[in-house]
């Protein structure tokens, strides 16, 4: 004898239904649930726009309390120039022939204060049909709207920048090709009556014109200055980062300022032999490290000593330049490095040039991901360091055992 299959049971008697709340149990729950929203202005208008209901959301960011709003045409939270144009008209007539309104702009508090909101109107309609009032449901999205306006400001403001760097880099691109043509003449041509091709010279005319020839130089160094600073600020400049001696920089640059510093009766020492390899651009290494000595120099009282030393520290290269110089206050320490800044620059100063080098400089280091840094005593003198990330060359495979 079998034992007879237990009938399956239906779905509604396998998943036990809720008893549906009494209309007034129902109704409480909906006000607790929209009472509760104080993120949302929840309320009601009746078929011609004016406030039936009001909840705590509402009078939280609207202003107004229940008293005060319910009766009122709900066009009082829009600006005047939205109630001319009939825009709360508009938007119930599109609610009440589609069903559902949303919008975003602004609207007005009680104080008169603007606020973004999200809207949405929803037609409220009896069984048979008939209009019997709205739903409206606003959210306050000032902080959302006023954060996508400074992104808005912010990338206009980086346009006009990059369009205002590019008009100036080719402004100075252009002044530098139309002032270098007749500076690079004037110096060919000094240097031509210098060494006698246009006769002999007395010694009178060669000190004219070696002035004259300074001059020509300090101008074309000051438009270089220029050039240099406008496309260091413009990111124009290509770095070609790879291993790099300091000591054949160091070969390459000095020899180039031992004139002017024995001019000066200055002592250059330099460190030969040491093999120090950093990752950095060669080429702007040495217009960092020209720019240092040519400073040195500058500001090194006669007979008195540069040093120049280089260095592995951990990761990182330390290329030293140090002088016996006049030193630089300390307050002064940072903003050498500020653009056209030249501290201790005055009407009587011999001291010449933009004031720039020092900032060209800073700027490719930190390009080069490294750092210039300055320590300074007045009246002893001062010591730059750029830092620049040391190279390690990748260790070669194992040669295979046969």
């Amino acid at each position: 004898m079998t034992t007879p299959r237990p009938k399956p049971l239906t779905d509604a008697e396998a998943v036990p239904r809720r008893p549906l709340l009494p209309a007034r149990e129902d109704d409480a729950l909906y006000r607790l649930l929209v009472e509760s929203l104080r993120d949302y202005a929840i309320f009601a208008l009746d078929a011609t726009g004016c406030v039936v209901s009001w909840n705590p959301g509402a009078e939280r960011f609207k202003g107004y309390r229940a008293h005060e709003i319910i009766g009122r045409h709900f066009s009082t939270f829009y600006p005047p120039a939205e109630i001319a144009a009939g825009k709360p008209e508009w938007e119930l007539e599109v609610a009440a022939r589609d069903g559902r309104f949303e919008d975003e702009g602004w609207r007005l508090r009680k104080d008169g204060s603007r606020f973004w909101a999200n809207v949405v109107i929803t037609a409220l309609r009896a069984p048979d049909g008939t209009l019997l009032g709205f739903a409206k449901i606003t959210r306050d999205l000032t902080e959302r709207r006023l954060a996508e306006d400074k992104a808005i400001d912010d990338a206009r403001r980086i346009a006009k920048s990059d369009e205002a760097n590019r008009t100036k880099s080719d402004f100075l691109a252009a002044m530098s090709h139309e002032l270098r043509t007749p500076l690079n003449a004037i110096g060919g041509y000094a240097d031509l009556l210098l060494v006698g091709v246009g006769g002999e010279i007395s010694e009178q005319q060669r000190q004219y014109l070696t002035r004259i020839r300074g001059s020509q130089q300090h101008l074309l160094a000051i438009i270089n200055d220029l050039l240099n600073f406008s496309r260091v600020e413009a990111g124009q400049l290509v770095y070609d980062i790879g291993p790099t001696s300091m000591c054949e920089v160091l070969e390459m640059v000095t020899p180039m300022v031992i004139p002017q510093a024995n001019a000066k009766g200055l002592e250059v020492v330099h460190p030969t032999g040491v093999q120090v390899i950093a990752l950095a651009d060669t080429a702007k290494v040495e217009q960092i490290l020209i720019n240092l000595l040519s400073n040195a120099v500058k500001f090194t009282p006669a007979g008195g000593r540069i040093e120049l030393s280089c260095q592995r520290v951990g990761d990182r290269v330390a290329l030293q330049v140090l002088d016996t110089g006049i030193g630089i206050p300390p307050g002064d320490l940072e903003s050498i490095f500020e653009p056209f800044v030249q501290v201790g620059r005055s009407l009587t100063s011999p001291h010449e040039g933009t004031g720039l080098g020092l900032a060209i400089s800073r700027d490719l280091a930190k390009a080069m991901h490294g750092e210039l840094l300055v320590e300074s005593t007045l009246g002893e003198g001062s010591r730059f360091t750029l830092w620049l990330p040391a190279y390690d060359p990748p260790d070669e495979p194992a040669t295979p055992v046969k």
